[in-house]
């Protein structure tokens, strides 16, 4: 999220108090953040991770040092919620590399190899076109859009949710 030029003097009158400022850059920060949500969590917790964000930018925007980095920050929150909340209702965190590594590291050529085929079975048709011409056909976003008929941005959604299902299917 990057605030258009004519809004950073919003940012400067909330960052110095003014509540109306603040209501302002709430506003103007819910899209970018619901949108930042929707590729980083399950899909339930988009809302509640928004929200908490929102909170979060209430309460401390006043301690933020360098408002140039307000952006990154603002995104680093969302994401740090949406792990909270993955966590919460999985019971651990589907983007822990860590365990991601762990798990291959235990696994056999031939496993692994039936894993995986369960994994990409287990997603529905869209989710496993996409997955399939992106990671074995080797075609670029935009090719793979073409093919389909689905804009750029729906695949590039679609092969973030298929690779995110099978991450969960495969360690979770």
């Amino acid at each position: 999220m990057s605030l258009a030029p004519q809004h950073q003097p919003v940012l400067d009158a909330a960052h110095r108090g003014d509540p109306q400022a603040l209501s302002q850059l709430l506003r103007l920060c819910q899209p970018d953040l619901r949108r930042y949500a929707q590729r980083n969590c399950m899909i339930g917790d988009v809302d509640d991770a928004v929200q908490e964000a929102l909170l979060v930018l209430s309460r401390k925007l006043s301690s933020v040092r360098m408002l140039a980095a307000f952006s990154g920050w603002l995104f680093q929150i969302v994401k740090r919620e949406c792990h909270r909340l993955a966590r919460n209702a999985l019971g651990h965190d589907p983007w822990d590399d860590e365990r991601a590594e762990q798990w291959l590291a235990r696994q056999d050529t031939g496993t692994l190899r039936a894993e995986l085929i369960h994994a990409l079975e287990s997603l529905p048709a869209d989710y496993l076109k996409v997955v399939l011409l992106r990671d074995f056909a080797e075609m670029s976003i935009g090719e793979i859009s073409e093919e389909t008929g689905d804009s750029v941005a729906a695949v590039k959604g679609r092969l973030h949710r298929a690779r995110q299902l099978m991450r969960e299917y495969l360690i979770g």
